[in-house]
């Protein structure tokens, strides 16, 4: 039997486990769990699970002594690990949304920040309230909070979470539920989960890097619009553009259809949804778009900056929340006549 199931590993070119039955019933990641693999198991204890991994784990046979002598992980994380981020990534949406709830449409005080932002009691208890679900969860990992920025007893860390507690302050402050929760998760710098969360409308999409985005639980996708004629065009103001950046907005919302005004991350979720063709900002911060990326993404559309760059953030203990300009679509030709119109250097 042993020998049987030994040359069925060593021909096969699909990857397999070798789990203790007993220890889980569900394949782990060999990084996450390492105690869970016994390279040495007994043929009666032996639980082959085709792997969902693909190159993320290979498993070395020794035809000689006819034992399977290592698993080796080729990735860092895998597909039970994305299940397990989108499971806290929930939670840390349901306790944030807990906390704005109870202050919405409420009085309250409002400070400025340093470069005049305005920041709310719900804004910093909200944020604390999912730094303790995180570092419950995963000890290891960073955080970088809008609120409090860098936390993580190293300088870097290859799993980094990104929030944003409350996108659209000011809209939370006058009453309007067009604001969100921002939550990303980056794996060397790249996002690989993606969370917007409304929670007065207890809406939310959740995207996942190599799956298609989610609006409370139900698949959804950008719309086609291959004209910018046809677009209909977002962003949260336009006295939020300066200089150069007003002339190029300008250039671009006189060739749309429609130009609309006012749900800062809201509206990037619109668009995943199919309701919007276009979204174009200046001056985000990383905590500002790093979610909206697996969301858009995984939704059918396309995010970069104003050149048509990939977004990307290096995020440490010492790295500094700098200005990004965005440009969001749910059609690549219209993102594309974007960027162009744009005229950015």
């Amino acid at each position: 039997m042993q020998t049987q199931l030994l040359q069925m590993l060593s021909h096969s070119h699909t990857n397999f486990l070798c789990l203790n039955h007993r220890t889980s019933s569900i394949p782990p990641s060999p990084s996450a769990f390492p105690q869970f693999f016994n390279p040495n198991c007994s043929c009666s204890d032996l639980t082959l699970i085709k792997s969902n991994w693909g190159k993320m784990i290979s498993v070395s046979v020794n035809s000689s002594t006819s034992n399977v002598t290592g698993i080796q992980a080729t990735g860092e994380f895998g597909q039970f690990d994305l299940d397990r981020f989108a499971d806290v990534g929930n939670q840390l949406a349901e306790a944030s949304g807990d906390v704005i709830r109870k202050y919405f449409r409420k009085s309250f005080d409002i400070l400025d920040k340093e470069d005049l932002s305005p920041v709310t009691i719900a804004d910093q208890a909200a944020e604390e309230s999912m730094v303790k679900i995180i570092e419950h969860n995963f000890p290891s990992h960073a955080i970088f909070g809008e609120e409090n920025g860098w936390r993580c007893k190293k300088d870097f860390a290859d799993f980094i979470w990104v929030l944003d507690p409350i996108d659209g302050t000011k809209s939370f402050i006058t009453g309007k539920p067009l604001f969100g929760t921002l939550i990303a998760l980056l794996h060397k710098g790249k996002p690989i989960l993606g969370i917007i969360n409304q929670p007065i409308l207890r809406e939310r999409w959740i995207g996942i890097s190599g799956r298609r985005t989610t609006l409370n639980g139900q698949e959804i996708s950008t719309r086609n619009c291959s004209q910018i004629s046809k677009a209909y065009l977002y962003t949260t103001s336009p006295h939020l553009f300066c200089g150069d950046a007003e002339v190029a907005f300008a250039r671009v919302r006189s060739k749309v259809k429609v130009p609309l005004y006012g749900c800062d991350c809201y509206a990037y979720a619109l668009l995943a949804s199919g309701f919007v063709d276009l979204v174009i900002e200046s001056g985000l911060k990383p905590y500002d778009f790093l979610s909206l990326i697996p969301v858009i993404e995984g939704a059918g559309g396309v995010i970069t900056d104003w050149k048509g760059h990939r977004l990307h953030w290096e995020a440490s203990s010492s790295a500094h929340a700098t200005n990004f300009n965005v440009v969001a679509a749910g059609d690549k030709v219209v993102h594309q006549e974007a960027v162009d119109t744009l005229q950015w250097d």
